[in-house]
């Protein structure tokens, strides 16, 4: 019987100590709000720091179109998606959508970016204005 309450009394301690534990949101949630499908769709396919991405948006998409035509599907999907992360970091919506549509086409994977992509490149934009600063400063 003391096996039994010593059971239960640990389970009553994790319990205690999970319902204290504060969830912190991170920064990209705090600016989305409630809009869980724009924070989905940036968590996706934004970069938190896109200047540590080495390449320009011109350059990943002439890389993409090689891959593609030269039936590369993957690299070309990948470098499709680096171009438009770059994109959404200068807040081109009209290249965000030529990006994440060519890699959907490509891999055939629903990109939810493209489902309202002015209201992502805004978030976006709001985020990189607001910590890409503070992170200079530091």
């Amino acid at each position: 019987m003391s096996f039994l309450k010593k059971l239960i009394r640990k389970k009553k301690e994790e319990v205690k100590f999970a319902a204290s534990q504060e969830i912190k949101k991170t920064e990209l949630e705090e600016i989305c709000g409630d809009d869980r499908e724009t924070y989905n769709a940036l968590k996706e396919t934004m970069f938190l720091d896109p200047r540590k991405i080495g390449t320009t948006m011109e350059d990943a998409e002439k890389k993409a179109k090689e891959f593609e035509k030269s039936g590369d599907t993957p690299k070309a999907t990948s470098w499709y998606k680096i171009a438009g992360g770059v994109a959404i970091h200068e807040g081109k919506v009209k290249k965000v959508k030529e990006y994440f549509g060519a890699c959907q086409r490509l891999s055939g994977k629903e990109y939810l970016i493209l489902k309202n992509p002015e209201e992502a490149v805004q978030k976006a934009q709001e985020y990189y204005q607001k910590y890409l600063k503070e992170e200079e400063k530091k």
